[in-house]
């Protein structure tokens, strides 16, 4: 997830708290509104300059945002910007960052209790642009219009995942991140950090069972203090054993890992 420093994570945390109240039927209207928002901010720059002045009176600024955006967005995301121009960004760039993330988060809400379902499909397209190089060209290609790319993704993913997921994707697709992938995981991570979980990607020889997942996952949770959703890779090349990547730890139990440790103590 995006972090931000002193008053924008400030800023962050009350408008989070405010996303809290938006009906989860109107929800996905939200989002797409804010991730709109976000699109503006960035690509107008005297725009955003402005609305993060602080030398500006908050009403002047609200009142820009609201006359930019009038009848444009749901009430819902219009109370939501009109709040987050009134607030104190430690720089400007963090406000159309904060808009995205706050997006993202109205996504996840708005698929209520199937927000685990979303987590495992946003892994399971980030897998498929990973592996398949033609998929990945295709998305990050610049000659390649906004409604090019939107198109191919309603060919691979129409009908297939839910709502929520295809438009999670195509957000990943709007450059704020450095490839899609990396921004296909922040995603994740944000899905299952609003229903207090942590995702860890486990590298396996094998699929897991169920009796071995549910092992994992109850020693993890214990380590780290709350629940752990496991996305799990099938990797030939670890031989054995479990690789798990937790937010920034790496937890290398695997035959592969081993084996190279011994071949640098023999040539060392």
């Amino acid at each position: 997830m995006v972090s931000f420093r002193a008053a924008s994570a400030e800023a962050m945390a009350a408008l989070t708290d405010k996303l809290g109240g938006v009906a989860e039927a109107s929800a996905a209207k939200v989002a797409d509104d804010l991730f709109a928002a976000a699109r503006t901010l960035r690509s107008e720059g005297a725009l955003r300059r402005f609305v993060t002045d602080q030398s500006v009176a908050a009403p002047a600024r609200a009142g820009l945002v609201g006359d930019v955006f009038a009848g444009k967005v749901d009430p819902a995301a219009a109370e939501l910007l009109s709040a987050a121009v009134a607030a104190r960004w430690t720089r400007s760039r963090d406000l159309p960052d904060a808009l995205e993330q706050l997006g993202v988060v109205a996504a996840v809400r708005s698929v209520g209790a199937q927000a685990e379902t979303l987590v495992d499909e946003l892994f399971g397209v980030r897998q498929l642009v990973k592996q398949n190089s033609d998929l990945r060209n295709a998305l990050s290609d610049p000659a390649r219009s906004a409604a090019d790319k939107s198109a191919l993704l309603d060919t691979l993913l129409g009908g297939k995942v839910l709502p929520a997921t295809v438009q999670l994707v195509r957000q990943s697709l709007s450059g704020s991140y450095r490839t899609v992938t990396a921004a296909l995981e922040d995603y994740e991570r944000t899905a299952a950090d609003v229903h207090g979980e942590s995702v860890a990607t486990v590298h396996a020889a094998r699929p897991l069972d169920e009796r071995a997942q549910q092992r994992l996952n109850t020693a993890l949770s214990r380590q780290y203090g709350r629940s752990v959703h496991l996305n799990v890779v099938v990797d030939p090349a670890v031989i054995g054993g479990l690789r798990v990547e937790i937010g920034h730890d790496v937890i290398d139990g695997t035959v592969s890992s081993r084996l190279d440790d011994a071949r640098r103590k023999i040539a060392g």
